[in-house]
């Protein structure tokens, strides 16, 4: 029996659309990660990027659990002395929805080459409405 190992060729990619208003941000961004990588197709090979694309809606209704809207930061540094600068998450989802989910997606795919052209297929939507309804995207519940 041979082990099966997809080709570039062969991929086929889908378009999902997820409400980030209906579950939590850690919930969420796993099941993102999930689609990103193709882990949930039956072709899933590690050194091919063979994911789908992933919508997702409503971010500026970001669900969290706990004290994480005040106590959850977001780090970013100038390069410079003394150059750190500091967000809550209540901060980023007011000022940018869409960084509070990337970072999260971020955080939970492979390090790796492939991680930069995962990323580039996710798609954050502060409302409801979306530019892809000619995708037909199949809804995530």
């Amino acid at each position: 029996m041979k082990t099966f190992s997809q080709k570039g060729s062969e991929i086929k990619r889908e378009w999902w659309l997820i409400d980030a208003s209906t579950m939590p941000l850690g919930k969420l961004a796993v099941i993102i990660a999930d689609k990103l990588m193709g882990k949930s197709k039956i072709t899933y090979t590690p050194h091919i990027d063979n994911g789908d694309y992933v919508i997702v809606i409503n971010a500026k209704d970001l669900v969290v659990t706990g004290e994480k809207m005040t106590q959850k930061k977001y780090y970013r540094h100038s390069g410079y002395p003394g150059g750190i600068k500091e967000l809550k998450l209540e901060e980023v989802i007011e000022k940018d929805p869409a960084r509070a989910i990337n970072e999260a997606v971020k955080g939970m795919l492979p390090k790796n080459k492939l991680a930069a052209d995962r990323l580039k297929r996710l798609r954050v939507f502060s409302g409801a409405e979306h530019a892809h309804a000619a995708q037909n995207p199949k809804e995530i519940k």
